[in-house]
């Protein structure tokens, strides 16, 4: 793998009547999730392999997104809905030899601290973690190159509001 992209989903409803699970995009979240994935589209971003929560949410952020992508395999799984950190960095590293670009659609606080202990490895600078250190808004990705080694550096920041200014 030569690039990481850790992507929280996009604004969801606040409630569904089958729980936190079915929870869907809110009109803006849908929105935001298109956006970013032509942006991220824009940037070369581009992922061959996606792994994706299966919780509604995560799974529609991903529908959005997919449409600036073109041809990606896409892998849902139920064990990312909520997942700590830890279970996230196992996915990311189960993928890592089959993926040269892979996409991880997922949610906080998983991807924030997922993504804030890569920074804490690749001794980002300051600034960069004051970026992080805001939190993890939806529909916002954290994009990293990997080395050789498989170590994650961190490479851009990119999340819906900087897209409207």
């Amino acid at each position: 793998m030569q690039r990481l992209i850790i992507m929280r989903h996009a604004q969801a409803e606040k409630s569904a009547p089958g729980g936190d699970i079915d929870r869907p995009l809110s009109k803006h979240g849908r929105h935001d999730a298109r956006a970013m994935g032509r942006a991220l589209a824009e940037r070369g971003l581009r992922p061959d392999t996606a792994l994706v929560s299966s919780a509604r949410r995560t799974h529609q952020t991903w529908d959005e997104v997919s449409e600036a992508m073109g041809d990606v395999e896409v892998h849902l799984s139920p064990a990312l809905y909520n997942a700590s950190s830890d279970v996230l960095r196992r996915a990311v590293e189960a993928a890592e030899d089959t993926a040269g670009c892979l996409l991880l659609v997922a949610h906080n606080p998983g991807v924030h601290q997922l993504a804030v202990e890569y920074l804490i490895e690749s001794a980002a600078s300051p600034g960069v973690m004051d970026k992080m250190s805001g939190g993890f808004p939806t529909g916002a990705a954290a994009i990293f190159t990997v080395d050789v080694a498989g170590r994650p550096t961190y490479e851009g920041w990119l999340t819906p509001q900087d897209l409207e200014k």
